[in-house]
């Protein structure tokens, strides 16, 4: 099987929830250990820091994993979703796993995955600690794809646990209010392993002091950890990502790390060269000059709150926003959070994926003024023939759409 057989064959057989959202989603860790039971409980041989979190938890297991790096460990990290490859989700050291590990990785176990039909995910957490374990990392980053108790990579028991925030967001999943979204995430605290968490609230906080109580962790919360703040400004001056919101992620990230008594040069090392030692993108990245073009994976209303604010910090005469969102985010909230004047230029898309809203219907929400194109290729190239050298450009809204950006602009 070639990689690009295997691929069509996961995405066929087991649609994943980037593209078909709620049906791919399989709660529940019975069908994952099965799987890991399959190719030899890795599992169980992986030391591992464990992200969830509603927003961040990508930015933050990134810069992590750079500060590991940068401490001379071999580390993998596994995140999700991907933006142009799948074998961005699996990295060590930066470097994605090679096409050809996961054509055979398929190929080998393909009558199981046949037999037991585990979901698309379920298939790529045993493939990323197969492989982190048969290239003996010495530590492996892993961020939870949704949730927390119920998601397939809480099979670990880690070193640590770390929790970035929690906002609404996948409610059909995991709850309506931010109390019930918490305990689903609060389900990655485990016995005796101490837990950081990035940003305290007060309808949350009760949450992980019991559960962290219950099961004997130390735990700490990067908000009020005043002195490990301080501390972090002044190892931290210069970092790769630039995006408001990341103030908040490398507070958690070197909380984090403190916590497991990472030195402060490997932290300032990573955290100033975390892009380049991990493959991050997506995150407010410049993709091009003249005109400006801005990328940016935020894609609810807690993550595009700072994108928002962002957007209008910039200088820029006329700013074009190439923008498009999936049926189950709270556009509705989104549309008031974003910038609206004379300045702002709206082209509304449809991210490639079965969950995307049509472009029409995003505009229908916006309520202002504003122009509807479909294809994304076309709104890109719409926004690129209006837009002056002293202009910029803004994509987001979803994942997909900045994934499609980053390979064709």
């Amino acid at each position: 099987m070639t990689y690009s057989e295997a691929i069509e064959y996961l995405y066929n057989a087991r649609p994943p929830f980037h593209q078909v959202g709620a049906s791919a989603y399989k709660p529940g860790l019975e069908n994952t250990l099965r799987l890991m039971e399959h190719v030899g409980n890795p599992h169980e041989h992986l030391m591992a820091i464990h992200v969830a979190g509603t927003n961040g938890k990508g930015s933050t297991s990134h810069l992590i994993a750079a500060a590991l790096q940068a401490s001379g460990r071999k580390v993998g990290l596994f995140t999700s979703p991907h933006l142009v490859s799948l074998t961005e989700r699996i990295r060590i050291n930066g470097v994605p796993i090679p096409e050809e590990t996961v054509a055979a990785f398929v190929t080998e176990h393909k009558d199981f995955l046949d037999a037991t039909q585990p979901s698309f995910f379920e298939t790529m957490t045993a493939l990323g600690f197969w492989y982190f374990v048969q290239q003996k990392v010495d530590i492996a980053v892993v961020e939870v794809g949704l949730g927390g108790r119920l998601d397939s990579t809480n099979v670990l028991t880690p070193i640590l646990s770390v929790i970035t925030n929690i906002g609404l967001d996948h409610t059909e999943f995991l709850g309506n209010t931010l109390t019930q979204i918490a305990k689903e995430k609060a389900g990655i605290i485990k016995p005796g392993v101490p837990v950081v968490i990035g940003e305290s609230h007060p309808q949350t906080i009760n949450v992980f002091l019991s559960k962290a109580q219950e099961c004997g962790s130390d735990i700490w919360f990067a908000d009020q950890c005043e002195y490990l703040r301080r501390t972090r400004l002044k190892v931290a001056p210069e970092c790769e990502l630039k995006g408001i919101y990341q103030e908040h992620n490398l507070q958690t990230a070197f909380v984090a790390l403190r916590a497991i008594s990472i030195q402060y040069s490997a932290i300032r090392e990573g955290f100033a060269h975390v892009c380049t030692m991990t493959g991050l993108r997506g995150r407010w990245e410049i993709l091009r000059k003249e005109p400006l073009v801005i990328c940016d994976t935020g894609h609810n209303s807690h993550g595009l709150q700072y994108v928002a604010r962002q957007l209008k910090e910039l200088p820029n005469p006329h700013i074009y926003i190439v923008f498009g969102m999936v049926n189950d985010k709270d556009t509705e909230v989104v549309m008031q959070l974003m910038p609206a004047g004379e300045r702002y230029h709206y082209i509304f898309t449809r991210p490639n994926t079965q969950r995307a809203r049509r472009a029409q219907e995003m505009l229908a929400l916006w309520g202002k003024e504003g122009i509807a194109i479909d294809d994304p290729q076309e709104a890109f190239a719409y926004a690129k023939a209006k837009a002056k050298a002293e202009d910029a450009i803004f994509i987001g809204g979803s994942n997909y759409l900045v994934g499609e950006a980053i390979n064709t602009i």
